[in-house]
């Protein structure tokens, strides 16, 4: 008896495992065995596609600022700057490789410009945007206590742009996760690679498997620079609670997102607009 019910578990742990191996060759789209044994060149390719994304939404933004800065300084560049950033992102991505091949040759720096050329749609309009809803008032009150036109920019308008901002990043972030496949048709295209071999040999397992990585390499990115404009933006979780104290400063909109400042008169403002975060106890028996 006891014989006959030891051979019972592994018989039937030996028909489980076989059955499971059986998916590769029964070509299931859902394959525990494929992850198992292709570990190591799943992990190669999600390091290649992660690398691509960082590296061209990174040098994006470093082109998308100044051409939003100029938009907004000259109007006669605003035209042609939204104009070529829009026209740009409406290249098809084939096409748009197949321009960028002979300036670059084949490698990895002929995706990470184009993703770059792509995000600058988003990332332009959006900087704009961000630095024309700063109100006027804050950088008055700014200019008054002496700021300067670069600490005007960094100190000022940049923080109250920056929900602007990193919508606009996120979005870029996403979209060039998604992009990032189709260069492999240049051979960098991360797990981009493997969707494309799948789809070649018809590797159900394959294809599911690394398009399932890359939506959840899209959804974390989302989620982590989510996380990173509330931790930069800590006076946007707090804006639409109440206000306490009787002598609040009029102020801006702007002023109070980022400050929360609380006081009587222009001083209060533009403590408000220049510091950030720092607070202006109002003075004791001051009417608002």
């Amino acid at each position: 008896m006891s014989g006959t019910g030891h051979a019972a578990v592994p018989a039937g742990a030996g028909a489980a495992a076989e059955q499971e191996g059986d998916c590769l060759s029964a070509n299931d789209w859902i394959c525990a065995e494929y992850v198992r044994t292709r570990g190591q060149e799943l992990a190669d390719a999600t390091v290649e596609h992660v690398g691509i994304t960082v590296a061209s939404v990174l040098l994006a933004l470093l082109v998308a600022f100044p051409l939003a800065l100029a938009a907004r300084r000259w109007q006669r560049a605003r035209g042609p700057v939204l104009g070529l950033t829009t026209v740009l992102y409406t290249v098809p991505s084939l096409a748009m490789y197949a321009l960028l091949l002979p300036l670059f040759g084949v490698g990895a720096a002929v995706v990470v410009t184009g993703l770059v050329l792509y995000s600058l749609t988003v990332l332009v309009r959006n900087i704009l945007a961000g630095l024309e809803s700063v109100p006027e008032e804050s950088r008055e009150a700014a200019r008054g206590m002496g700021y300067g036109p670069y600490r005007l920019l960094f100190g000022v308008e940049m923080p109250l742009a920056l929900p602007a901002l990193m919508a606009g990043v996120r979005i870029a972030t996403v979209s060039a996760v998604a992009l990032t496949t189709v260069g492999a048709i240049v051979g960098f295209g991360g797990l981009g690679n493997l969707i494309y071999d799948g789809m070649d040999s018809f590797f159900r397992a394959q294809v599911l498997t690394a398009s399932v990585i890359c939506v959840l390499l899209a959804v974390l990115a989302d989620a982590l620079l989510l996380g990173l404009q509330r931790l930069l933006t800590p006076w946007a979780r707090t804006g639409g609670r109440g206000r306490r104290g009787r002598g609040r400063t009029d102020g801006t909109d702007g002023a109070e997102t980022a400050g929360d400042v609380s006081g009587a008169g222009g001083a209060g403002g533009a403590d408000g607009a220049a510091g950030g975060v720092r607070q202006v106890p109002e003075p004791a028996g001051r009417e608002a």
